[in-house]
């Protein structure tokens, strides 16, 4: 009987492809793979025609599936390929690491009884041997001694002696009873291939990451005994889990996603393990050659001259290091000097596309899943909206059912913690009926599916559940107003009836004038709009008119004696407010609040922003005059006003929009009159305030504002406004029937003029 074992890294092509090539040669009839055993009833899947890499095997706690791992492979990976060449060739294959059920169980006081930090080494041994061997990147110095490897050799023994020198330099646990979980997973692992011995094998292969391997020669005379391997593992704590597979992405294989066995080029290894050889130099050129078709389709110019050279540079550059074959540091470097003419912008692109290579696998339609899984499965497929890697943009056209019930299902994964889409400002559209997601799949969105599987077995039932759950919870009218908002764009009837009854109740207690202002603009959004999304918005009818009236007795006495952070949160919610009370179009509600708004107005004490804004909106609804406003504006600029107040007056009134202040010569002469005649040290200290009224003007009305205060408001710089008894009204009267013409108007009979003709 004979154990071999293989030390790999969890995801490389060469170890990948010297461990196919030592199992040729070893003809093994076991093969154990570090993983979870946790997951042996779906490990037949994996030969399944339907599964499509990178994939992760799942394995949560059934009570808590937020105590999810994930294992993931990439079809480069040597435990894909073992798994494979088992199942393939019916040999006996297991996995044999420490099983999730006991490592779950571990609660946090438990573990800092039995857990040690790792050490430098332990943690990055790939390091530590690049370091010796003089490199100063692990990553670079791997991939040239094993990843860019076409030859078993003798691969496997350098690696486990490697291992075994640095594990020797490692520094021991403290206390002889303490036990890290490494420790645990090697003996529970050195148990499993006693198992396998004792079942009679001959020939078993181990396969397992490289620092382990050294640990896991039970042969060895320094190895633990059975014995005390079964007593480290006596007694372990157990919980009930769950395994399955889901799609991953390569994104989540590499280093930047916090992936602690991750690598830095999936999309690279990935070439690297498909690319056939077909003769020396065929893996240069086929990368070149999809750098540059790459290039080509963002219209940058690469042509095959281009490809040939920066093939002979890579080269070049990696016989100049003394190396084999160009690695991907050669190939990025001649990329970026032939194709790129020393720019490394472009590269950013082919990291995207091509070392990573963002790509989104595939499992079978028989995998085992939670029911809110299978139900987005479904929905995903009736609605055609697959699952994708890449970003991307959706455009949603209400008024198309599909469309329609995109947006509805996308609204309730949000609902339930899946945030797979994130609603957009749909720029350059008009209307309601038009909404913009930008939706990437991620693969950890089947834990939250896993989770929210309490709230129910569908989509729709779970996020109902999870909407009258969080109405329950709610301590506020905005709370509850914003969560009745987000559950009829997600279509939730039984869900809005509850929040219904919670909103009914919670507006006839609340008392913070604040607050009811702030549940306002919610349901005012939900009363216009509510019927391009086909749901009954005139439920919320009662609870607007009754907002609203008690919104309008409360607000004068709601601003008074307000500082200034509280102005400022108030000149909001009235902007909120008379934005809501616009949209709903009705005109007893409108008079209400501008009844309010002018009693506020003329509120003695009142602060500058909320009294000047107040002013501006009677404005903009026709309430007060232009004369009314130029006297009012007038008064609050005058020389009795504290020059504080005025400036607060100010900033409410103008703050948003310079155009008023631009057409309007006698408020323009007004606020002129008033800053010129301020004194010197009262305008130094004003400034401030000036200056961040004036930001919130857009540029061009700056611009327009500077070149007239440069000019002067002189009378030759106003419009020019023609003397009535000057005007030739018979030469104006000529061009009537043309201007008549061009509007396509008809030319009443017998005024046709030389001018029309």
């Amino acid at each position: 009987m004979t154990v071999s074992i293989f030390g790999i890294r969890h995801h490389g092509p060469g170890s990948a492809r010297s461990l196919l090539q030592a199992f040729e040669a070893l003809r093994p009839d076991a093969i154990l793979v570090e993983g979870p055993p946790d997951a042996a009833d779906v490990l037949p899947l994996l030969i399944h025609e339907q599964m499509q890499p990178p994939v992760a095997l799942l394995v949560y706690a059934q009570d808590d599936p937020k105590r999810a791992v994930f294992y993931p492979f990439a079809i480069f990976s040597p435990e894909w390929q073992a798994l494979r060449y088992a199942l393939t060739s019916n040999i006996a294959v297991r996995f044999m690491d420490l099983p999730q059920a006991h490592q779950m169980a571990f609660v946090e006081q438990e573990e800092s009884a039995i857990r040690n930090p790792q050490s430098a080494i332990q943690a990055d041994p790939i390091g530590q041997l690049a370091i010796a061997a003089g490199y100063g990147d692990g990553e670079r110095w791997w991939e040239q001694m094993v990843e860019q490897r076409r030859d078993g050799g003798e691969l496997f023994a350098a690696i486990n002696e490697a291992m075994a020198a640095l594990r020797e330099t490692e520094p021991k646990p403290e206390g002889s009873r303490q036990a890290t979980r490494e420790a645990l997973r090697e003996a529970f692992m050195r148990q499993t291939i006693r198992a396998a011995l004792r079942e009679g094998f001959e020939r078993i292969a181990v396969v397992c990451g490289a620092w382990h391997a050294p640990a896991l020669d039970v042969e060895s005379k320094h190895a633990p005994s059975a014995k005390a391997d079964a007593a480290l593992l006596k007694g372990l704590p157990k919980v009930k889990v769950q395994a399955t597979w889901t799609p991953w992405t390569n994104g989540r294989l590499s280093f930047q996603s916090g992936y602690g066995a991750g690598i830095e080029s999936p999309g690279w290894y990935h070439h690297l393990w498909t690319t056939p050889e077909e003769h020396p130099g065929a893996m240069e050129i086929r990368w070149m050659t999809r750098v540059a078709r790459l290039l080509r389709e963002e219209d940058l110019d690469v042509s095959s001259a281009h490809v040939i050279e920066a093939v002979r540079l890579a080269e070049t550059l990696a016989a100049l290091r003394g190396r084999a074959m160009a690695g991907l540091g050669e190939m990025n470097e001649a990329v970026q000097t032939v194709f790129c003419f020393g720019n490394d912008l472009p590269l950013r692109l082919v990291h995207e596309k091509l070392i990573v290579g963002e790509i989104l696998g595939a499992v079978p339609d028989n995998t085992p899943l939670a029911p809110l899984q299978r139900d987005l499965q479904h929905e995903q497929k009736r609605l055609r909206l697959p699952a994708e890697a890449l970003e991307r943009t959706l455009d949603l056209d209400l008024r198309k059912p599909n469309d329609l019930d995109r947006s509805r299902l996308l609204h309730r994964l949000n609902l339930l913690g899946v945030h797979w889409g994130e609603t957009q400002t749909a720029g350059g559209h008009k209307g309601t009926f038009h909404e913009l997601w930008r939706l990437r799949w991620q693969p950890d969105f089947a834990v939250a599916l896993i989770e929210a599987g309490v709230w129910g077995g569908t989509i729709l039932d779970a996020a109902s559940a999870r909407v009258r759950d969080d109405a329950n919870r709610a301590t506020d009218l905005p709370a509850l107003t914003g969560l009745l908002d987000r559950a009829l764009l997600a279509d939730l009837p039984e869900a809005v009836s509850h929040l219904m009854t919670r909103l009914q109740t919670e507006a006839v207690l609340a008392a913070d004038v604040g607050l009811l202002m702030d549940a306002l603009p919610p349901l005012a959004n939900v009363s216009r709009y509510g019927n391009v999304r086909q749901t009954d918005a005139q439920m919320v009818g009662g609870v607007i008119n009754g907002l609203v009236v008690r919104i309008c007795i409360g607000l004068p006495g709601a601003c008074a004696s307000l500082n200034d952070d509280a102005a400022s949160a108030m000149f909001d919610r009235i902007v909120s407010v008379n934005s809501a009370v616009g949209l709903l179009q009705e005109e007893s509600l409108l008079q209400s609040w501008q009844t309010s708004l002018a009693q506020l107005a003329g509120q003695t004490g009142l602060h500058g922003i909320v009294a000047g804004r107040c002013c501006r909106l009677l404005l903009d609804g026709n309430v007060l005059s232009a004369e009314e406003t130029a006297r009012r504006v007038s008064h609050a600029l005058s020389t009795a006003s504290e020059p504080a107040q005025a400036a607060a007056w100010t900033e409410g009134f103008l703050k948003g929009s310079g155009l008023l202040l631009l057409h309007d010569e006698r408020l323009w002469q007004v606020i002129d009159d008033w800053m010129t005649a301020l004194p010197g040290e009262s305008f130094t200290v004003l400034l401030p305030l000036l200056r961040r009224t004036f930001s919130t003007f857009t540029a061009p009305e700056r611009h327009q504002m500077g070149e007239r205060a440069r000019r002067g408001a002189t009378a030759a710089n106003r419009p020019i406004q023609p003397d009535a008894e000057e005007f030739d009204h018979e030469r104006a009267e000529a061009v009537l029937p043309l201007v008549a013409r061009l509007l396509g108007l008809t030319v009443p009979q017998g005024e046709t003029t030389e001018a029309s003709r």
